[in-house]
């Protein structure tokens, strides 16, 4: 690697000042971007140049301008279609990456196509058919239409980017990816962006990545200083009664509360919604036009606050998000990273909260260790807390009623009764998704 150093940090630089045109000036002035944050300070000279990039960034720090406006500006002196590729691990981050790219394009007619699953593959067939500069796509639908898609090639590609590059290489997304590698030039600058580096980002750098220049905006896994972030260790039975107090203690800000499984974001959007609260759920179990829909009922402020799986924890540039709470502590570690910092973007304030049980007690130190240091504790007064139980409970009965009526009047409805209750099955999930590691009673004189 031709420049592998920690690039020190720009201060007080203008766009203009790093290369920026003045079309592409005029259009961040519109989009209110004042001064270039660090990652695209550090970035866009060199990409500019004509280098390829590794980028490593915090969510939240401007890494879709760092490509899209030097992408654009070249995109000005040699004007073509399929000109960029954008790979995405999310359908919602594909659309949102595509806006940015219109926003900032829109001065001199940037056409953009989205190729993710979840709608029509005709209606993306007629997108691609007006030939599009810009491509953003999930890697599955686009090696779908490179297959079947007649007519459609890659051929004169100039730029691959690939956000989120962590993710994009787990298992889900690596074969796709190989053969996205075979069907496009080998002639071409790449640029990989994303929060956190994996043995996988540079196994990819060496494989398909010519003399990068690698930029680190962040250590390695880190969280912006804004970010004030506490825990709070608590009986699993009173997982749903601590939820909704600290909601009711925040209430007027707008909240993320991240759950392991799809079934508990339903269950736990009826239970705040039956006690008064604007709850939305969104999972990948949903169509993409609900999840859609839920999004933007979020951004617009009709309900302020979405309970959701880690589907919504990537990239998504939802402003305002005063807190994030981990009703489920991740699995994976890397993942706390990427929920928290959906809250303290772009230099705000942001509060997130963990609650912890004795079965997560492993993957709460494991988060510890990652960043280096320990949460402080949440702080309420229990007594306080459990005198919402009798409501909660009651709130929690009604919805998973509700919830097993809405499976059985489905059933009805397609002829179907396998003799397995869908409801019961939805709380004995929810219910068991907390006791799948061991505990550890140490915690408390660990945390003294």
């Amino acid at each position: 690697m031709a420049d592998d150093s920690l690039i020190e940090k720009e201060q007080d630089k203008t766009f203009a000042d790093i290369g920026v045109c003045a079309e592409l000036v005029e259009a961040c002035e519109a989009l209110n971007w004042k001064t270039p944050s660090k990652i695209q300070a550090e970035a866009i000279p060199y990409a500019l140049e004509g280098r390829d990039l590794i980028g490593l960034a915090q969510t939240g720090s401007g890494k879709t301008g760092a490509f899209a406006l030097p992408i654009i500006q070249s995109l000005l002196e040699h004007k073509s279609p399929f000109f960029a590729c954008v790979l995405s691990p999310t359908r919602e981050l594909a659309i949102q990456i595509a806006e940015q790219f219109e926003a900032l394009g829109s001065g001199i007619g940037v056409k953009c196509s989205v190729l993710v699953g979840g709608v029509d593959m005709m209606q993306q067939q007629l997108s691609l058919g007006k030939r599009p500069h810009i491509v953003v796509a999930t890697p599955g639908r686009l090696l779908d239409h490179l297959t079947n898609t007649k007519g459609f090639s890659l051929r004169t590609l100039k730029y691959l980017i690939l956000d989120e590059a962590d993710r994009l290489l787990n298992l889900d997304f690596e074969k796709a990816i190989d053969d996205i590698l075979k069907a496009i030039p080998k002639e071409r600058r790449t640029y990989l962006f994303s929060a956190t580096m994996t043995n996988k980002v540079n196994k990819l750098q060496r494989a398909c990545l010519r003399n990068p220049v690698k930029i680190e905006a962040a250590s390695k896994y880190s969280t912006v200083d804004t970010l004030k972030q506490q825990y709070r260790f608590i009986p699993a039975k009173y997982k749903d009664c601590y939820l909704v107090y600290i909601l009711t203690e925040m209430s007027g800000s707008t909240s993320m509360v991240f759950t392991r499984t799809c079934e508990a974001t339903r269950l736990l959007s009826l239970i705040l919604r039956n006690l008064g609260l604007k709850a939305i759920p969104i999972s990948g179990q949903m169509s993409q036009a609900k999840r859609l829909g839920a999004l933007n009922k979020f951004k617009a402020g009709e309900c302020n606050i979405m309970i959701c799986t880690d589907v919504a924890s990537r990239g998504l540039d939802i402003p305002s998000v005063d807190m994030v709470i981990n009703y489920d502590i991740p699995t994976n570690s890397k993942d706390y990273i990427h929920r928290v910092g959906r809250t303290a973007r772009a230099g705000r304030s942001g509060l997130a909260v963990s609650l912890v049980n004795q079965y997560e007690l492993e993957w709460y130190l494991q988060i510890e260790q990652l960043i280096g240091k320990k949460l402080e504790e949440y702080p309420a007064e229990e007594a306080e807390v459990l005198m919402l139980l009798e409501r909660v409970s009651d709130a929690k009965r009604i919805s998973q009623m509700k919830i097993k009526e809405s499976f059985t009047n489905k059933r009805k409805r397609r002829g179907e009764d396998d003799g397995e209750d869908d409801a019961e099955r939805l709380a004995i999930s929810h219910k068991n998704s907390h006791k799948n590691s061991k505990g550890s009673k140490k915690f408390r004189n660990k945390q003294r």
